[in-house]
C-alpha cells in the first residue's frame, strides 16, 4: 500500500512532553468495531471490558541506552537498538561518517566501545570493553532513551527514569518504553481484577528501530528491525484458555501484540515463543492471537499507524484520529490511549 495513505496533520502541541498524573488518569478514546468512538477516561477500563477478557502486558525494562562520547575530536552518539551477545550490541549512531569500523569510542565513566561492523542500514556493532556487564556500564555512563520527538524539545531529567518506566518492567533490555503500559497503576489493576479481568505478561524487547520513519513510497519496501521476544509455555497455556472459555485477548501495547501474533498459527494458537519477530502488520493481515487493542496515538506514517489500521480499517482510524486531534487528546508516548475493539 502506498505509504502517504497512513499520513495525517497534527499539530505539535498536542505532544506530550510528560504523561498524565496519576498515571491513570489519562483519557481514553474507546473505538468499538462500529458506532461512534467514545471520549471516556483509562479507569474507565472496568466497565468498558468484560470479566473473562485478560490483558497482556509487555514486562520488558527501558535500560539507559543513550549514550554521547567522542573518538579523537569527533562527537559521537549511539542508541543501543539490540543485543547480540554479552559484550556486543547493535546501536544506530549520529555523527557516522566520522567513525570507522576498528576504531573506539570513549563514552566517559571509563566506557569505551569498539566500532566492530557496520550494517547495510548503517548502524554498528559495538563491542563493549572490560567485564563489567554492559547493563552496569549503562547505568553508569547512559541515560534514558527518551522518544527523539520529545527528546528534541526537552532535555531528559530524573523523572524520566520513573515516567519511563511501566509498573511491569522486570527483565533488562529495550531502548524504548512500551507506552501504552504506562497507564497502569496498582489501584487500576485491582479494579480490573474485581471486575473479573485477567492480565498475563510476555518480553518483547523493544529496539530503537520503533522510532525509525518510513522512507519507502509503499508498505512492501519497507524493512523492519528485529526484536527479541519470549512467551512462557505456561503463559502460552492459559491465553488458550482464555479463549476457549469465551474471553478475550486484549493486547496492551503494539508490542504485546506483535509478539501474541507471531507466536499465533492460523489455527489461532499462540504457541510458545522465544527468538527474534520482524513482523510487519499492514491492512489486509488476518488477526489469530488478539481480540483487542489498548495502544497510544501514534505517528503519522509510522509502522504502528499501520499496524492500527490493519485491525481496524485505514478508514476507521482515520476518522477516529480526527476525533482525538479535535478534542485535543495528547499524542505519542507519554500521551492519552485508545481501546480498539474490532
Amino acid at each position: 500500500m502506498r505509504v502517504d495513505l497512513f499520513d495525517f496533520a497534527l499539530p505539535t502541541d498536542l505532544i506530550a512532553l510528560r504523561p498524565a498524573r496519576p498515571r491513570d488518569a489519562a483519557r481514553l478514546l474507546h473505538v468499538p468495531g462500529t458506532g461512534d468512538p467514545a471520549d471516556c477516561g483509562v479507569r474507565d477500563l472496568p466497565r468498558l471490558l468484560r470479566a473473562g477478557d485478560v490483558l497482556v502486558f509487555n514486562d520488558t525494562r527501558v535500560i539507559q541506552a543513550q549514550l554521547e562520547g567522542h573518538r579523537g575530536d569527533a562527537r559521537i552518539g549511539a542508541t543501543l537498538h539490540k543485543r547480540i551477545d554479552l559484550r556486543r550490541w547493535q546501536a544506530f549512531v549520529r555523527n557516522a561518517k566520522r567513525l570507522r569500523v576498528g576504531e573506539t569510542i570513549d563514552f566517559g565513566q571509563g566506557v569505551t566501545a569498539r566500532a566492530e561492523s557496520r550494517h547495510d542500514d548503517g548502524s554498528f556493532t559495538l563491542a563493549f570493553a572490560g567485564d563489567e556487564p554492559v547493563e552496569v556500564l549503562l547505568e553508569r555512563a547512559g541515560r534514558m532513551p527518551l522518544p527523539p520527538y520529545i527528546a528534541a524539545r526537552r532535555p531528559t531529567d530524573a523523572d524520566d527514569a520513573r515516567d519511563y518506566q511501566t509498573m511491569f518492567a522486570a527483565r533488562d533490555g529495550a531502548v524504548a518504553a512500551p507506552t501504552a503500559a504506562l497507564h497502569f497503576t496498582p489501584d487500576l489493576l485491582d479494579a480490573l481484577a474485581r471486575a473479573g479481568i485477567g492480565h498475563e505478561t510476555l518480553t518483547l524487547h523493544v529496539g530503537a528501530g520503533t522510532f525509525l520513519p518510513v522512507k519507502a513510497d509503499d508498505t512492501h519496501d519497507h524493512a523492519m528491525h528485529a526484536e527479541w521476544g519470549r512467551i512462557e509455555p505456561d503463559t502460552a497455556a492459559r491465553l488458550n484458555a482464555v479463549r476457549a472459555n469465551g474471553g478475550r485477548i486484549i493486547a496492551v501495547g503494539t508490542t504485546s501484540l506483535r509478539l501474541l501474533e507471531s507466536a499465533a498459527g492460523d489455527d489461532r494458537v499462540i504457541r510458545p515463543f522465544a527468538g527474534d519477530t520482524s513482523i510487519f502488520i499492514t491492512p489486509g493481515y488476518t488477526f489469530r492471537a488478539i481480540d483487542g487493542l489498548m495502544t497510544n496515538f501514534h505517528l503519522p506514517r509510522s509502522t504502528l499507524f499501520m499496524l492500527v489500521s490493519a485491525l481496524m480499517g485505514l478508514d476507521r482510524m482515520q476518522a477516529a484520529y480526527a476525533h482525538a486531534i479535535a478534542g485535543r487528546y495528547r499524542f505519542y508516548s507519554y500521551g492519552d490511549a485508545s481501546l480498539l475493539i474490532p
